[in-house]
């Protein structure tokens, strides 16, 4: 077998034995790289180490891909006002975060001889989202189903987040902005041993009157 080492080095031609004798002694795998190869290609490495960066590599990569999902939502010809409308702010959440959605109009009985009713909800639902949505899959009737097939128009998904961005950013300068809760002013009120309000007025006269008082008596 052709035996490389980590460092892309070429050992040249060696036996299975020779080839795990190297990669023990520097205490690395042998791992088979290419085996339809004539001879089959092995590497010397740290197989562990190995197996830990692509899983990293991978989480890397899916952490930064965007998921794109079909939301299935279901209507009956005669769904009534407030549903439809509950029904479509889910739609144009669905389509704000990037996911398609497919609408599926469901008729009972003879309600499918009528397939104007599905396409009457169906043009509600495209009116309400017109500027966030667009048609992928046009209208089909399969059986008592009829399906369409919407998703977001280009940079939708991008101008939510930056409305977020903006609303967050709003935010906090309102909160910078707002202005300091004012200080309640209170009076500190110092009384004297008997209870009284010191500098009160009616603590004044009491003072006049005990200091008269003597006055009369030697007089």
């Amino acid at each position: 077998m052709r035996v490389v080492l980590e460092d892309g080095e070429q050992l040249g031609i060696l036996s299975r034995e020779e080839a795990l004798r190297t990669a023990q002694e520097k205490g690395l795998d042998l791992v088979e790289i290419t085996a339809r190869a004539n001879p089959p290609v092995c590497r010397i490495m740290d197989y562990g180490r190995f197996k830990y960066e692509q899983s990293k590599k991978a989480k890397q990569a899916k952490k930064h891909s965007s998921t794109v999902e079909l939301k299935e939502i279901k209507f009956r010809p005669k769904t009534e006002e407030h549903d439809l409308e509950f029904k479509i702010k889910h739609i144009t959440r669905f389509l704000e975060y990037g996911n398609k959605c497919r609408l599926v109009v469901v008729f009972r009985g003879r309600e499918v001889v009528h397939p104007k009713t599905g396409v009457a909800v169906l043009d509600r639902v495209l009116e309400a989202t017109k500027e966030i949505s667009q048609v992928e899959v046009r209208p089909n009737l399969e059986g008592k189903r009829m399906i369409m097939i919407i998703g977001p128009k280009a940079g939708v998904q991008k101008r939510k987040a930056d409305s977020k961005k903006s609303a967050a950013a709003a935010k906090d300068r309102a909160q910078k902005v707002a202005p300091a809760p004012e200080e309640e002013y209170v009076e500190d009120v110092i009384e004297d041993d008997d209870g009284d309000d010191v500098g009160s007025s009616g603590s004044d006269e009491a003072n006049e009157a005990k200091s008269a008082a003597p006055a009369s008596a030697e007089s």
